[in-house]
């Protein structure tokens, strides 16, 4: 067998090689673009339910309900980055803390029932949104290992690919809450 047609079919099999990698980070990007939307509609959907719960503090507190509208408007319309989740994060945990102060001087607010099923929806969100988190760090872990491991590393390389932040836990959310009643 001449030389030449050795040196193709390796060339072949080099290039067969990059392609497939490349298709392979492709599919890993693409998983964290999916994760990452998911966790943005998630987050939309709790924004949405909280919008319905400021508008039942309105009619016992004008004052709050302006804060909340404020607080509402200013939140980021897109989860795009890691970043941007944790921001959007820190903004609703602020809304919802002062959603349950106002509910705790208005015991009929608390008692109404807009007002349970827009908190059981709320909730309901904020375990999809859990969910969405760990499926988004798993996509991350995915792609950083192919980045990370020879010889695909030299393909992420060449093609400018690196490796992905994952979403954190807020300290505040790692200690167990107090559970004590009194």
């Amino acid at each position: 067998m001449p030389i030449i047609t050795i040196i193709l079919i390796v060339l072949a099999l080099v290039a067969l090689f990059f392609i497939s990698e490349q298709r392979k980070f492709v599919f890993l990007s693409e998983n964290i673009d999916n994760a990452l939307a998911n966790i943005e509609v998630n987050l939309n959907s709790r924004w949405d339910a909280l919008k319905a719960l400021a508008s039942a503090v309105k009619s016992y507190s004008e004052h709050e309900f302006e804060t909340l509208s404020a607080i509402i408007d200013k939140r980021s319309a897109s989860a795009k980055s890691a970043a941007g989740v944790s921001e959007g994060e820190a903004l609703l945990g602020s809304a919802l803390s002062r959603i349950n102060a106002v509910a705790e001087s208005y015991p009929e607010l608390k008692a109404s029932e807009l007002y349970t099923r827009t908190m059981d929806s709320i909730n309901d969100y904020e375990g999809k949104v859990r969910v969405s988190r760990m499926v988004y760090n798993d996509s991350v872990t995915k792609l950083n290992r192919a980045v990370k491991m020879f010889p695909s590393s030299i393909v992420a390389g060449v093609l400018g690919i690196n490796a992905k932040d994952y979403l954190v836990v807020d300290d505040n959310k790692k200690d167990m809450p107090n559970l004590e009643f009194r």
